[in-house]
């Protein structure tokens, strides 16, 4: 019987150690500059694969991550059954009842964001297909329809992410633009389905072209129908007679991993059964928020990085980067996208300004865009160049959209304590005897480097607490002011062991102490940072441990773990 040697399962466990700690770094250098994480995830795997790595240290990156053997088998098994589970994941966020309480606007817009992108798509690949990038030999019949199919679909995870963080996630604007994804996200990924049974995987796997378009149809139907009653109805006797959400995670990977199975075995990719399961399951109430949250954890931070890394293991985007068919795909991309989800807005009676905003939140491609382009280079319908040329379009819109939505609408993305928060800034022991000597300190430590005279930005802020002690019990105080000649918020945080009164209602003194600094224009910016502040330190155990914390690192990480998660796999 064959089996791996020790030498196999050495490089095996090395290589995906140093690609999963590889990935998760860069995710979260991406994170804190506000970019997506799949942005940082799929550029630790070009820096370890050949475009970087393989350059630099062919010898090292060859036997680290060999092309071919047992290893290379390992890995792509594992990034396989990631991928899977990260599209359950992804189903599970759908929430087919969404698209019929939204609407007349949201179907239309939904269908739109699909039609015209495309028939356009379809058009430039069946027209100009040496310019989009077809190879010789390629059938254009399966290259427009997948350039097509690649264009209609929107990453649903990301747009979400994106509302979340400006603040329109719960709006009618937000509502629409989730559900038109959704919409988008759904039809798109049964066309392509049809797609690579068209390729010949049905014929790989024992049906006809024409039994496999069937058989994947009349899958979607009973999955999306009978199936999610099922579901509704186990789910409940799984969690009456299992302990905690263990019996309902092993459940939902179970359900996964058959329906998987099954759409393999008619000849389409595995991912598209797990990402029906994941709709049938995503759409039970009896599915508790508490368990959506940990498994999605679970698979975002582990399984999604690993997946991502591994696509820079198998394309060296420097040889293979066109500059031409890359600005032409974000184009044709952009223009199909935008226009369509812009005209269907503005066909259901939206504003021109809604209508565009819409347009480019729907554009952002992500993680959606790079599996479909992966698995299509998998099949031989396109080559490397056309599938850089997708991965930076996906990046490039994701990067994007939510900026140019907030332009758009005039919105800016709420302010956040850690946004301001750093060691500079934190003094862990503060000494004052009163709340004016405290203040002095903290506007000391806020203004420097700043050009501000730390007295002059005293006398504003004690000026303020004159007024209305800024004390707000439970051992927090967040003493404040307005500067006109500022540019951006100032904070300083300081740790009194022994307590500073500032008048607050509870009569307790202050041992967590904020100075808030905000310019004079912008005073939405205070009240984000006041909120913020008051929500995450709300609870007396909260403040308890942040006075316990040893240092900025522990102070920063349990901030982080107490704030309202917005993070997502892509």
């Amino acid at each position: 019987m064959e089996s791996l040697t020790h030498n196999n399962i050495t490089i095996f466990f090395l290589a995906i150690g140093i690609l999963l700690a590889s990935a998760r770094l860069f995710g979260e250098i991406a994170h804190r500059i506000h970019q997506p994480a799949v942005l940082g995830e799929i550029l630790a795997g070009i820096l370890l694969g050949p475009t970087v790595l393989g350059f630099f240290a062919p010898d090292v990156s060859v036997n680290l991550f060999p092309m071919q053997g047992p290893v290379t088998i390992g890995i792509d098994s594992l990034t396989t059954l990631a991928i899977a589970l990260f599209l359950l994941v992804a189903g599970m966020k759908v929430d087919l009842s969404t698209v019929w309480r939204q609407g007349r606007s949201a179907l239309t817009v939904g269908i739109a964001g699909i039609v015209i992108p495309f028939t356009l798509g379809f058009c430039a690949a069946w027209l100009i297909p040496r310019l989009m990038g077809s190879e010789p030999g390629t059938d254009t019949m399966i290259f427009a329809l997948f350039f097509a199919t690649a264009l209609s679909i929107t990453a649903l995870p990301v747009v979400a992410k994106i509302l979340l963080e400006i603040n329109l996630f719960r709006t009618d604007l937000g509502m629409i633009i989730v559900t038109a994804a959704i919409l988008n996200d759904l039809i798109g990924w049964i066309i392509f389905a049809v797609i690579l049974g068209m390729i010949g995987g049905g014929a790989s796997s024992g049906h006809g072209l024409g039994q496999t378009i069937m058989l994947t149809l009349g899958f979607s139907v009973l999955i999306l129908t009978i199936g999610r009653w099922l579901i509704d109805r186990i789910l409940p006797w799984i969690q009456a007679h299992t302990r905690g959400p263990g019996g309902i995670l092993g459940f939902c990977i179970s359900a996964a991993l058959l329906c998987a199975a099954f759409t393999e075995w008619i000849g389409i990719h595995a991912i598209f059964g797990a990402f029906l399961c994941g709709v049938a399951l995503g759409d039970s109430p009896h599915l508790r928020e508490h368990t959506r949250t940990t498994f999605d954890q679970f698979i975002s931070f582990i399984f999604a990085p690993l997946f991502f890394a591994s696509i820079g293991l198998k394309v060296n985007f420097i040889q293979n980067f066109d500059l031409p068919l890359v600005l032409t795909v974000i184009v044709i991309a952009t223009a199909g996208k935008v226009f369509g989800c812009g005209f269907g807005a503005i066909w259901s009676g939206l504003t021109q300004r809604e209508a565009w905003a819409i347009g480019f939140g729907m554009n952002a491609r992500g993680a959606m865009e790079i599996i479909l382009g992966l698995l299509a280079l998998q099949a031989g319908i396109i080559r490397e160049p056309m599938f850089v040329a997708l991965v930076v379009m996906a990046l490039l819109t994701s990067m994007t959209s939510g900026t140019i939505m907030q332009k758009i609408l005039r919105r800016k993305a709420p302010v956040r304590l850690t946004d301001f928060l750093s060691p500079k800034v934190y003094r862990r022991d503060l000494q004052a005897r009163d709340r004016g000597e405290a203040i002095l300190k903290l506007c000391t430590i806020a203004c420097e480097g700043s050009g501000l005279v730390p007295e002059n930005v005293y006398e504003a802020v004690w000026k303020r607490e004159q007024i209305v002690s800024t004390g707000v019990g439970h051992g927090v105080a967040i003493p404040h002011a307005r500067i006109d000649a500022l540019k951006q918020p100032l904070l300083a945080l300081g740790i009194s062991k022994n307590g500073v009164d500032f008048n607050a209602p509870d009569g307790q003194p202050a041992r967590l102490i904020f100075l808030i600094i905000i310019p004079g224009h912008d005073p939405e910016s205070q009240l984000e940072l006041l909120s913020d502040i008051s929500r995450t330190f709300q609870d007396p155990a909260m403040v308890k441990r942040a006075l316990e914390a040893d240092n900025y690192t522990e102070l920063l990480a349990l901030i982080n773990t107490a704030e309202p998660a917005i993070k997502s796999p892509v």
